[in-house]
Protein backbone atom coordinates (compact mmCIF):
# COMPACT_ATOMS: atom_id res chain seq x y z
CA UNK A 1 0.00 0.00 0.00
CA UNK A 2 1.18 3.49 -0.82
CA UNK A 3 0.00 6.58 1.02
CA UNK A 4 -2.53 8.66 -0.89
CA UNK A 5 -0.51 11.81 -0.22
CA UNK A 6 2.75 12.94 1.29
CA UNK A 7 2.58 13.79 4.98
CA UNK A 8 4.61 16.45 6.82
CA UNK A 9 7.58 15.19 8.80
CA UNK A 10 8.08 18.12 11.17
CA UNK A 11 6.02 18.36 14.36
CA UNK A 12 4.13 21.61 14.92
CA UNK A 13 4.10 21.31 18.70
CA UNK A 14 7.40 20.89 20.54
CA UNK A 15 8.30 21.16 24.22
CA UNK A 16 10.13 24.28 25.33
CA UNK A 17 11.38 22.23 28.27
CA UNK A 18 11.27 18.58 27.15
CA UNK A 19 10.14 16.03 29.78
CA UNK A 20 12.12 12.93 30.64
CA UNK A 21 12.61 10.93 27.46
CA UNK A 22 9.82 8.43 26.84
CA UNK A 23 12.50 5.98 25.73
CA UNK A 24 14.08 6.19 29.20
CA UNK A 25 10.70 5.65 30.86
CA UNK A 26 10.00 2.71 28.54
CA UNK A 27 13.34 1.13 29.38
CA UNK A 28 15.15 1.40 26.05
CA UNK A 29 18.63 -0.07 26.40
CA UNK A 30 17.87 -1.78 29.73
CA UNK A 31 18.89 -5.43 30.00
CA UNK A 32 17.37 -6.00 33.41
CA UNK A 33 13.78 -7.22 33.62
CA UNK A 34 11.19 -4.81 34.95
CA UNK A 35 7.55 -4.00 34.30
CA UNK A 36 6.32 -1.19 32.06
CA UNK A 37 5.50 2.28 33.40
CA UNK A 38 2.82 4.76 32.31
CA UNK A 39 4.18 7.58 30.18
CA UNK A 40 1.69 9.26 27.82
CA UNK A 41 -2.09 8.85 28.25
CA UNK A 42 -2.85 10.69 31.51
CA UNK A 43 -6.21 10.02 33.17
CA UNK A 44 -7.81 10.30 36.65
CA UNK A 45 -6.34 6.92 37.59
CA UNK A 46 -2.73 7.68 36.66
CA UNK A 47 -2.73 11.42 37.29
CA UNK A 48 -0.57 13.72 35.13
CA UNK A 49 2.16 11.81 33.33
CA UNK A 50 5.49 13.15 31.97
CA UNK A 51 4.10 13.59 28.44
CA UNK A 52 0.66 14.83 29.51
CA UNK A 53 0.85 18.09 27.55
CA UNK A 54 1.35 16.22 24.31
CA UNK A 55 -1.52 13.93 25.27
CA UNK A 56 -3.70 17.04 25.46
CA UNK A 57 -2.49 18.09 22.00
CA UNK A 58 -3.62 14.66 20.79
CA UNK A 59 -7.12 15.32 22.15
CA UNK A 60 -7.30 18.93 20.96
CA UNK A 61 -6.23 18.07 17.41
CA UNK A 62 -9.26 15.88 16.84
CA UNK A 63 -12.19 17.51 15.01
CA UNK A 64 -15.02 18.42 17.36
CA UNK A 65 -17.35 15.98 15.59
CA UNK A 66 -15.22 13.15 16.95
CA UNK A 67 -15.75 13.89 20.64
CA UNK A 68 -19.16 12.17 20.98
CA UNK A 69 -17.41 8.95 19.91
CA UNK A 70 -14.63 9.53 22.45
CA UNK A 71 -17.22 9.95 25.20
CA UNK A 72 -19.22 6.93 24.05
CA UNK A 73 -16.05 4.87 23.97
CA UNK A 74 -15.22 5.73 27.56
CA UNK A 75 -18.81 5.21 28.72
CA UNK A 76 -19.05 1.69 27.29
CA UNK A 77 -16.00 0.69 29.34
CA UNK A 78 -17.82 1.06 32.64
CA UNK A 79 -18.86 -2.26 34.08
CA UNK A 80 -15.61 -4.11 33.44
CA UNK A 81 -16.26 -5.86 36.76
CA UNK A 82 -19.50 -7.05 38.32
CA UNK A 83 -21.23 -9.56 40.63
CA UNK A 84 -20.91 -13.30 40.14
CA UNK A 85 -23.73 -15.79 39.75
CA UNK A 86 -24.58 -17.41 43.08
CA UNK A 87 -24.13 -20.90 41.69
CA UNK A 88 -20.76 -21.70 40.10
CA UNK A 89 -20.68 -23.99 37.10
CA UNK A 90 -18.07 -26.71 37.67
CA UNK A 91 -15.40 -27.23 35.00
CA UNK A 92 -14.34 -30.85 34.51
CA UNK A 93 -12.57 -30.31 31.19
CA UNK A 94 -10.71 -26.98 30.68
CA UNK A 95 -10.22 -27.78 26.98
CA UNK A 96 -13.97 -28.03 26.39
CA UNK A 97 -14.52 -24.84 28.35
CA UNK A 98 -11.92 -23.05 26.21
CA UNK A 99 -13.78 -24.04 23.05
CA UNK A 100 -17.03 -22.79 24.56
CA UNK A 101 -15.48 -19.47 25.59
CA UNK A 102 -13.90 -18.94 22.18
CA UNK A 103 -17.22 -19.63 20.47
CA UNK A 104 -18.91 -17.10 22.76
CA UNK A 105 -16.19 -14.52 22.05
CA UNK A 106 -16.71 -14.89 18.30
CA UNK A 107 -20.45 -14.60 18.80
CA UNK A 108 -19.81 -11.29 20.56
CA UNK A 109 -17.71 -9.96 17.68
CA UNK A 110 -14.13 -11.22 18.12
CA UNK A 111 -12.41 -12.30 14.91
CA UNK A 112 -9.45 -13.95 16.64
CA UNK A 113 -9.34 -15.45 20.15
CA UNK A 114 -6.49 -16.95 22.14
CA UNK A 115 -5.86 -17.94 25.76
CA UNK A 116 -2.70 -17.90 27.88
CA UNK A 117 -1.68 -18.13 31.50
CA UNK A 118 -1.63 -14.79 33.28
CA UNK A 119 1.77 -13.33 34.20
CA UNK A 120 2.75 -10.26 36.22
CA UNK A 121 4.76 -9.03 33.21
CA UNK A 122 1.45 -8.50 31.39
CA UNK A 123 0.54 -5.76 33.87
CA UNK A 124 1.78 -2.20 34.28
CA UNK A 125 4.11 -1.51 37.20
CA UNK A 126 2.16 -1.36 40.46
CA UNK A 127 -0.86 -3.27 39.14
CA UNK A 128 -1.92 -6.70 40.34
CA UNK A 129 -4.48 -9.31 39.41
CA UNK A 130 -5.87 -12.39 41.18
CA UNK A 131 -6.70 -14.11 37.89
CA UNK A 132 -4.90 -17.12 36.44
CA UNK A 133 -5.80 -16.79 32.76
CA UNK A 134 -5.91 -14.12 30.07
CA UNK A 135 -8.19 -14.24 27.04
CA UNK A 136 -7.00 -12.10 24.13
CA UNK A 137 -9.34 -11.04 21.33
CA UNK A 138 -8.63 -9.17 18.10
CA UNK A 139 -11.17 -7.23 16.04
CA UNK A 140 -10.30 -5.96 12.54
CA UNK A 141 -10.68 -2.34 11.46
CA UNK A 142 -12.29 -1.29 8.18
CA UNK A 143 -9.40 -1.49 5.71
CA UNK A 144 -11.17 0.76 3.22
CA UNK A 145 -11.16 3.55 5.79
CA UNK A 146 -7.77 2.81 7.32
CA UNK A 147 -5.91 3.19 4.01
CA UNK A 148 -6.66 6.92 4.39
CA UNK A 149 -4.29 7.27 7.36
CA UNK A 150 -3.40 9.67 8.87
CA UNK A 151 -6.65 11.51 8.07
CA UNK A 152 -9.20 12.08 10.88
CA UNK A 153 -11.63 9.59 9.31
CA UNK A 154 -9.11 6.79 9.83
CA UNK A 155 -8.45 7.92 13.39
CA UNK A 156 -12.17 7.72 14.14
CA UNK A 157 -12.27 4.19 12.75
CA UNK A 158 -9.65 3.27 15.37
CA UNK A 159 -11.86 4.72 18.12
CA UNK A 160 -14.93 2.93 16.72
CA UNK A 161 -13.05 -0.36 16.78
CA UNK A 162 -11.97 0.27 20.38
CA UNK A 163 -15.65 0.69 21.20
CA UNK A 164 -16.43 -2.65 19.58
CA UNK A 165 -13.52 -4.19 21.48
CA UNK A 166 -14.91 -2.85 24.75
CA UNK A 167 -18.34 -4.29 24.06
CA UNK A 168 -16.87 -7.64 23.11
CA UNK A 169 -14.64 -7.82 26.18
CA UNK A 170 -17.36 -6.63 28.55
CA UNK A 171 -19.82 -9.11 27.08
CA UNK A 172 -17.43 -12.02 27.50
CA UNK A 173 -16.55 -11.01 31.06
CA UNK A 174 -20.27 -10.81 31.93
CA UNK A 175 -20.82 -14.25 30.42
CA UNK A 176 -18.00 -15.77 32.49
CA UNK A 177 -19.35 -14.13 35.66
CA UNK A 178 -22.76 -15.61 34.87
CA UNK A 179 -21.04 -19.01 35.16
CA UNK A 180 -19.98 -18.10 38.69
CA UNK A 181 -16.32 -17.37 37.87
CA UNK A 182 -14.62 -13.99 38.31
CA UNK A 183 -13.65 -12.08 35.16
CA UNK A 184 -12.57 -8.54 34.34
CA UNK A 185 -12.48 -6.89 30.92
CA UNK A 186 -9.82 -4.48 29.68
CA UNK A 187 -9.69 -2.48 26.48
CA UNK A 188 -6.71 -0.58 25.12
CA UNK A 189 -7.34 2.80 26.70
CA UNK A 190 -5.63 5.29 29.00
CA UNK A 191 -6.85 3.41 32.06
CA UNK A 192 -5.76 -0.06 30.95
CA UNK A 193 -3.46 -1.87 33.34
CA UNK A 194 -2.89 -4.69 30.85
CA UNK A 195 -0.25 -4.84 28.11
CA UNK A 196 -2.45 -6.21 25.36
CA UNK A 197 0.22 -7.03 22.78
CA UNK A 198 2.31 -9.32 25.04
CA UNK A 199 -0.92 -11.10 26.06
CA UNK A 200 -1.93 -11.55 22.41
CA UNK A 201 1.50 -12.94 21.53
CA UNK A 202 1.43 -15.41 24.42
CA UNK A 203 -2.12 -16.41 23.45
CA UNK A 204 -1.09 -17.30 19.91
CA UNK A 205 -2.88 -14.49 18.06
CA UNK A 206 0.18 -13.03 16.34
CA UNK A 207 3.78 -11.86 16.51
CA UNK A 208 5.43 -8.54 17.30
CA UNK A 209 6.34 -6.65 14.12
CA UNK A 210 9.12 -4.21 13.33
CA UNK A 211 6.67 -1.31 13.71
CA UNK A 212 6.05 -2.26 17.36
CA UNK A 213 2.51 -3.54 16.77
CA UNK A 214 1.01 -7.00 16.64
CA UNK A 215 0.92 -8.79 13.27
CA UNK A 216 -1.75 -11.44 12.83
CA UNK A 217 -1.80 -13.95 10.02
CA UNK A 218 -5.34 -13.14 8.95
CA UNK A 219 -5.50 -9.34 9.24
CA UNK A 220 -1.92 -8.21 9.60
CA UNK A 221 -1.73 -5.24 11.98
CA UNK A 222 -5.13 -3.89 10.94
CA UNK A 223 -6.65 -4.96 14.27
CA UNK A 224 -7.34 -3.69 17.79
CA UNK A 225 -7.18 -5.78 20.94
CA UNK A 226 -9.16 -6.41 24.08
CA UNK A 227 -8.32 -8.67 27.02
CA UNK A 228 -10.37 -10.50 29.65
CA UNK A 229 -8.67 -11.78 32.81
CA UNK A 230 -10.41 -14.63 34.59
CA UNK A 231 -10.11 -17.43 37.11
CA UNK A 232 -12.22 -19.78 34.97
CA UNK A 233 -10.17 -22.97 34.35
CA UNK A 234 -9.11 -22.95 30.70
CA UNK A 235 -6.72 -24.75 28.37
CA UNK A 236 -4.07 -22.40 27.00
CA UNK A 237 -2.84 -21.88 23.46
CA UNK A 238 0.74 -21.86 22.20
CA UNK A 239 2.60 -18.97 20.63
CA UNK A 240 2.63 -19.01 16.84
CA UNK A 241 5.35 -18.57 14.26
CA UNK A 242 4.00 -17.26 10.96
CA UNK A 243 7.29 -15.95 9.60
CA UNK A 244 6.96 -12.36 10.80
CA UNK A 245 10.51 -12.22 12.15
CA UNK A 246 11.90 -13.49 8.84
CA UNK A 247 10.26 -10.70 6.86
CA UNK A 248 10.69 -7.89 9.41
CA UNK A 249 14.42 -8.55 9.63
CA UNK A 250 14.84 -7.49 5.99
CA UNK A 251 11.72 -5.47 5.10
CA UNK A 252 12.09 -1.68 4.94
CA UNK A 253 8.57 -0.49 4.16
CA UNK A 254 7.49 0.78 7.59
CA UNK A 255 10.97 2.19 8.25
CA UNK A 256 10.91 4.26 5.06
CA UNK A 257 7.24 5.29 5.27
CA UNK A 258 7.33 6.45 8.91
CA UNK A 259 7.31 10.28 8.54
CA UNK A 260 9.27 11.05 11.75
CA UNK A 261 11.70 8.17 11.22
CA UNK A 262 10.78 6.50 14.50
CA UNK A 263 11.19 2.84 13.55
CA UNK A 264 14.50 1.15 14.34
CA UNK A 265 15.96 -1.11 11.68
CA UNK A 266 17.13 -3.60 14.31
CA UNK A 267 15.73 -5.04 17.52
CA UNK A 268 16.57 -3.25 20.76
CA UNK A 269 16.98 -4.17 24.42
CA UNK A 270 13.87 -2.98 26.27
CA UNK A 271 13.38 -3.83 29.95
CA UNK A 272 15.32 -7.08 29.61
CA UNK A 273 13.82 -8.23 26.31
CA UNK A 274 15.49 -8.03 22.90
CA UNK A 275 12.66 -7.03 20.58
CA UNK A 276 11.33 -4.58 18.00
CA UNK A 277 10.82 -1.11 19.41
CA UNK A 278 9.63 2.28 18.11
CA UNK A 279 11.39 5.48 19.22
CA UNK A 280 8.83 7.08 21.54
CA UNK A 281 10.28 10.59 21.39
CA UNK A 282 10.06 10.66 17.58
CA UNK A 283 6.78 8.80 17.18
CA UNK A 284 4.47 10.39 19.73
CA UNK A 285 4.70 14.06 18.63
CA UNK A 286 3.68 13.01 15.13
CA UNK A 287 1.08 10.59 16.51
CA UNK A 288 -0.47 13.39 18.57
CA UNK A 289 -0.92 15.73 15.61
CA UNK A 290 -2.15 13.17 13.08
CA UNK A 291 -5.13 11.55 14.81
CA UNK A 292 -3.18 8.53 15.98
CA UNK A 293 -1.19 8.16 12.73
CA UNK A 294 -1.21 4.33 12.07
CA UNK A 295 0.77 4.73 8.84
CA UNK A 296 3.23 1.99 9.73
CA UNK A 297 0.60 -0.67 10.41
CA UNK A 298 -1.31 0.06 7.22
CA UNK A 299 1.66 0.05 4.83
CA UNK A 300 2.78 -3.28 6.32
CA UNK A 301 2.51 -6.07 3.69
CA UNK A 302 0.74 -8.27 6.22
CA UNK A 303 -2.15 -5.79 6.45
CA UNK A 304 -3.13 -6.19 2.81
CA UNK A 305 -6.40 -8.20 2.67
CA UNK A 306 -5.92 -11.95 2.13
CA UNK A 307 -2.15 -11.49 1.83
CA UNK A 308 -1.03 -12.90 5.19
CA UNK A 309 -1.62 -16.66 4.80
CA UNK A 310 0.21 -16.99 1.46
CA UNK A 311 3.00 -14.69 2.64
CA UNK A 312 3.42 -16.79 5.76
CA UNK A 313 3.51 -20.05 3.78
CA UNK A 314 6.23 -18.73 1.49
CA UNK A 315 8.34 -17.33 4.31
CA UNK A 316 8.21 -20.59 6.27
CA UNK A 317 8.97 -22.54 3.09
CA UNK A 318 11.99 -20.33 2.47
CA UNK A 319 13.21 -20.86 6.03
CA UNK A 320 12.87 -24.62 5.66
CA UNK A 321 14.82 -24.60 2.40
CA UNK A 322 17.58 -22.51 3.97
CA UNK A 323 17.82 -24.80 6.99
CA UNK A 324 18.16 -27.84 4.71
CA UNK A 325 20.86 -26.19 2.61
CA UNK A 326 18.67 -25.61 -0.45
CA UNK A 327 18.48 -22.43 -2.52
CA UNK A 328 16.09 -19.90 -0.93
CA UNK A 329 12.81 -19.43 -2.72
CA UNK A 330 10.38 -16.65 -1.88
CA UNK A 331 7.98 -15.67 -4.68
CA UNK A 332 6.32 -12.85 -2.76
CA UNK A 333 5.10 -11.22 -5.97
CA UNK A 334 6.87 -9.88 -9.08
CA UNK A 335 10.52 -8.93 -8.72
CA UNK A 336 9.76 -5.21 -8.67
CA UNK A 337 7.70 -5.64 -5.48
CA UNK A 338 10.51 -7.62 -3.86
CA UNK A 339 12.79 -4.67 -4.58
CA UNK A 340 10.21 -2.27 -3.16
CA UNK A 341 10.15 -4.27 0.04
CA UNK A 342 13.89 -3.73 0.37
CA UNK A 343 14.42 -7.49 0.38
CA UNK A 344 17.72 -8.99 -0.62
CA UNK A 345 16.17 -12.33 -1.51
CA UNK A 346 16.86 -14.59 -4.47
CA UNK A 347 13.86 -15.87 -6.40
CA UNK A 348 13.87 -19.54 -7.26
CA UNK A 349 12.84 -21.34 -10.43
CA UNK A 350 9.43 -22.53 -11.51
CA UNK A 351 6.49 -20.24 -10.92
CA UNK A 352 8.76 -17.38 -9.96
CA UNK A 353 10.54 -17.40 -13.34
CA UNK A 354 7.31 -17.84 -15.27
CA UNK A 355 5.85 -14.85 -13.49
CA UNK A 356 8.97 -12.84 -14.28
CA UNK A 357 8.74 -13.62 -18.01
CA UNK A 358 5.08 -12.73 -18.03
CA UNK A 359 5.89 -9.35 -16.49
CA UNK A 360 8.49 -8.61 -19.20
CA UNK A 361 5.90 -9.21 -21.93
CA UNK A 362 3.30 -6.93 -20.36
Amino acid sequence: MKLAQDTPREATFVYRDPPLSGNVINGLGERQKRRASYVFHSNPTTGPLPWDKLNRVFLYCYPIWGFPLFIANRWVQFGSQGPLAVQRRPVSDPADMSLEIKEKARELGAALVGICEMKDDFLMAGASSPHQYAISMALPMDRGIMVEVPKPRAGMEVIRTYKRCARTGLGLARHIRSLGWDARAFVLSPSSEVLHIPVAIAAGIGELGKHGSLITGEYGSNVRLTTVLTSLPLAVDSQIDIGVQDLCSVCQICVKDCPPGAIFDDKQWVRGDYKWYVDFDKCVPYFAETHGCAICIEVCPWSEPDRGPSLSDRLLERRQRLSSGQQPFLPLRPAEETAALGLNLQLGSGDGKKKKKKDRKS
